[in-house]
């Protein structure tokens, strides 16, 4: 088989390319399905697919009838694809953003889509791979730096008002500055004197986050602590 013929537009480079996006979308989505996200295995297949098609589509009118941009159709997919990525990202009851990933990887599998629609099997395979390893070696990377970082962000709930108080005198003797606080009253209607908050704090030396939270937890009056990420 010749193998110019993948760079033009035939059955074989068709059925090429469709395989070749279902791997490298399938790849990456296979991570996010691990993790148990919404956009998981299946979705990140049908978005790199839908792109390559989309890319083929473009090379095809421009092969037939010319005088066109074989960039239009995959424009408009690349601004596009922000709205699907956009629905991945929620902020929960807990003031937590989460979903970033998630967007940024269907935005990554739409593009890969494009350059192999368009042929760029080089391209597309070597981001395809860089981009799997960002979602799954470098995490571990982005783990370990923030995990002794300064600042940290918990969500706590105490039994009352009064305990609230004393854990932020508790924090001051630990050497661990208050930044910011959000506090709510809790929605439970048998419950009239609960309180839920979200603290910002700034250790003054860098700790491993674990050996905080177990220090903040010796504290009397907590119902419950988290750390928030």
């Amino acid at each position: 088989m010749n193998i110019g013929n993948l760079y033009e537009l035939n059955y074989i480079s068709i059925i090429a390319r469709v395989i070749l996006s279902l791997i490298v979308g399938g790849i990456i989505g296979l991570e996010r399905s691990r993790k148990n996200r919404p956009a998981g295995f299946r979705t990140y297949m049908i978005v790199c697919l839908s792109s390559t098609l989309v890319m083929m589509t473009n090379q095809f009118i421009f092969n037939e009838y010319g005088g066109t941009d074989p960039a239009r159709l995959g424009a408009q997919v690349i601004s596009g694809i922000g709205f699907l990525g956009a629905g991945t990202i929620i902020v929960t009851s807990r003031s937590q953003i989460k979903g970033l990933t998630t967007a940024a990887g269907l935005w990554a599998a739409g593009c890969l889509g494009l350059a192999i629609g368009i042929g760029f099997y080089a391209g597309a395979i070597i981001v395809g791979l860089v981009v799997f390893l960002i979602m799954t070696i470098f995490k571990k990377i982005d783990n370990y730096l923030t995990s002794k970082n300064k600042n940290i962000t918990i969500y706590v709930s105490f039994d009352n008002i009064e305990h609230f108080d004393d854990f932020i005198e508790f924090c001051n003797k630990l050497n661990i500055k208050i930044i910011d606080i959000e506090i709510n009253k809790n929605n439970n209607d048998n419950d009239k004197t609960g309180i839920i908050s979200i603290i910002h704090l700034e250790n003054k030396t860098r700790t491993y986050h674990v050996e905080i939270i177990k220090k903040l937890n010796e504290f009397e009056g907590i119902r419950h602590l988290e750390e928030l990420y």
